[in-house]
């Protein structure tokens, strides 16, 4: 089954404390970070620290993503080459290119196949945080088999484009459209970029519900008490899985009579309302709100 990916949660990867609570936090994923939330001074002790959580700690329960250094400085391949061979379930590869993309991969082939892994088996979320990662983000998610989703880093984009990142976020809108419609037609997630008031919980919801209404499916996150928000703005409401219960009534009724269109409340009914319904009755199965 398809991993649910609603929600990110960021840990720094240079505290123990942070490390061995990540787990029950009830993010669908954890991201253990190397890059941004660990000093210079830190990479290599930091490196060996989520080495050994990962050999050690019990993560069954949620996704574990590592999120490496940049592959063109001297720490992203050492990254890649240590925490590969304890089998974190995915890699997020920062300000990611095709070429950075295809090279992780390559690295994952002969690791994987030298620690006795399927190949394969590690899979891997690009950032898209410059320009021309966003320009050419079709590529880069078709650099590999490996890759299942795209995150979306808002404040390194704006940074490169050289304009103000806003709460309101108006200034990434083409950046969430490209990146929620390049990952749909690629069939693959697509997380937003981080909230980062953390006490801000309504600028939280219009957020999240603005990423959820551009075809974004998940959303990355700085703190725990963001994740029940960001969870239940995803879930589909009380009053959703009722109309998409009415739609697909009717619709086994329309059957019986040779109809494929039909009217429901004065409203037209076609496939892709149809497709839609489902995929709201599915979710809601999916996260227990209804029987199977």
């Amino acid at each position: 089954m398809k991993k649910f990916r609603r929600t990110m949660l960021f840990m720094p990867g240079n505290n123990p404390g942070m490390l061995q609570d990540a787990a029950i936090l009830g993010a669908d994923s954890i991201i253990l970070d190397l890059e941004d939330a660990v000093s210079l001074s830190e990479k290599d002790s930091a490196r060996i620290l989520v080495r050994n959580a990962l050999k050690y700690l019990d993560y069954s329960q949620v996704e574990v993503v590592v999120r490496v250094n940049p592959l063109d400085t001297e720490f992203g391949p050492q990254d890649v080459d240590m925490i590969a061979r304890v089998k974190p379930d995915t890699l997020l590869i920062p300000k990611a290119h095709e070429e950075d993309i295809k090279l992780v991969d390559m690295m994952l082939d002969k690791i994987e196949t030298e620690e006795g892994y399927g190949v394969g088996s590690i899979k891997i979320i690009a950032l898209i945080e410059t320009a021309i990662g966003l320009e050419t983000i079709h590529e880069v998610i078709k650099a590999s088999r490996r890759t299942v989703g795209v995150l979306l880093g808002g404040e390194d984009l704006t940074s490169d484009l050289g304009i103000m990142r806003t709460k309101e976020g108006e200034e990434i809108f083409y950046a969430r459209n490209k990146v929620a419609t390049a990952c749909r037609a690629l069939r693959v997630d697509s997380i937003d970029t981080p909230f980062t008031d953390t006490n801000d919980y309504e600028g939280l919801i219009k957020d999240t519900a603005k990423a959820k209404s551009l075809g974004l499916t998940g959303k990355a996150v700085i703190n725990p008490r963001q994740v029940e928000i960001i969870h239940s703005v995803f879930a589909p409401t009380e009053a959703e899985l009722k109309h998409a219960l009415r739609i697909l009534g009717a619709m086994e009724e329309m059957k019986k009579e040779g109809k494929g269109v039909f009217s429901l409340d004065g409203k037209m009914i076609d496939a892709p309302v149809i497709n839609r319904a489902k995929t709201t009755v599915e979710l809601g199965q999916r996260l227990g709100f209804m029987e199977r």
